[in-house]
C-alpha cells in the first residue's frame, strides 16, 4: 500500500513545490492539499491520509493547533510540521501538539522522502538543522500531547484500554493508538518498563 499524503499550506508555491518533488516517488500517493485550517478538518471528515505536511503558519488557526486537533480526531495520522523558522520553541510546541516530525521549507527531496518514511514507521523526524537546533538548547526531550499524558497516568493506575476509553469519551482504538505511540516514545518494550521511564523522567508521579 502506498503512503498516502495531504499537505496544509497557504501558499500556493510551496504545495507545488513539493508536489513536484514528490509525484514521482514510489510508493507515495498524493491526496490533495488545504490552504487552512477549515478546508484541512473538512477533507478529513471525507478521507484520512497517512501523512499530513502542515505548515505552522496557516490564515486562521496556527500549524500548532491544527496539529493538536488532527490528532486528538485521527490519532492515526501522522503529522510533519514545515516552517521556515527554525525555533526551538517552534519545534517543541509542534511536537507537543502530536507531530511526528519537523522540516523546514527549503528542505531538499531526500529530506522529505526520509522524513515521510521515517514518520511512518512510528518514529521522529527532524531536518538537519532542526535537530542541530533541539541539541543545542539541551538534548531532545520526550515531549508528550495532554492527551498522551492523560493516557499514560490512567496506564500507571493500572486501567484496561476498554476503562481509558470510558474514562476519556474516546475510543479503545483511539487508546491503543495512544498506547503504541507512548511506547514509541519512550523506546519501551512493555507497559511496566514505559511508567518506569516516565516516573524516572518525572513525568508522571
Amino acid at each position: 500500500m502506498p503512503t498516502q499524503l495531504f499537505i496544509v499550506d497557504d501558499h500556493y508555491m510551496v504545495i507545488e513545490g513539493i508536489h513536484s518533488l514528490l509525484k514521482d516517488e514510489k510508493g507515495m500517493e498524493w491526496l490533495g492539499h488545504a490552504t487552512n485550517a477549515a478546508s484541512c478538518m473538512a477533507f478529513l471528515q471525507k478521507q484520512q491520509p497517512d501523512v499530513i505536511l502542515m505548515d505552522i503558519n496557516l490564515p486562521d488557526v496556527s500549524g500548532i493547533e491544527l496539529c493538536r486537533l488532527v490528532k486528538e480526531k485521527y490519532p492515526a495520522i501522522f503529522v510533519i510540521g514545515l516552517s521556515t523558522f527554525n525555533q526551538y520553541s517552534l519545534i517543541e510546541k509542534m511536537i507537543a501538539s502530536g507531530a511526528s516530525g519537523y522540516l523546514l521549507k527549503n528542505a531538499t527531496r531526500e529530506e522529505l522522502v526520509e522524513a515521510i518514511q521515517t514518520v511512518s514507521n512510528r518514529k521522529t523526524y527532524f531536518s538537519k538543522e532542526a535537530a542541530q537546533t533541539m541539541r543545542k538548547d539541551d538534548s531532545l526531550k520526550i515531549v508528550l500531547t495532554r492527551r498522551e499524558k492523560e493516557v499514560l497516568e490512567l496506564i500507571a493506575d493500572g486501567m484496561t484500554n476498554n476503562e481509558i476509553a470510558q474514562k476519556l469519551f474516546i475510543s479503545v482504538t483511539t487508546v491503543e493508538t495512544h498506547r503504541r505511540n507512548l511506547l514509541t516514545k519512550f523506546d519501551a518494550k512493555n507497559i511496566v518498563s514505559l511508567v518506569k521511564t516516565a516516573i524516572q523522567l518525572q513525568i508522571i508521579q
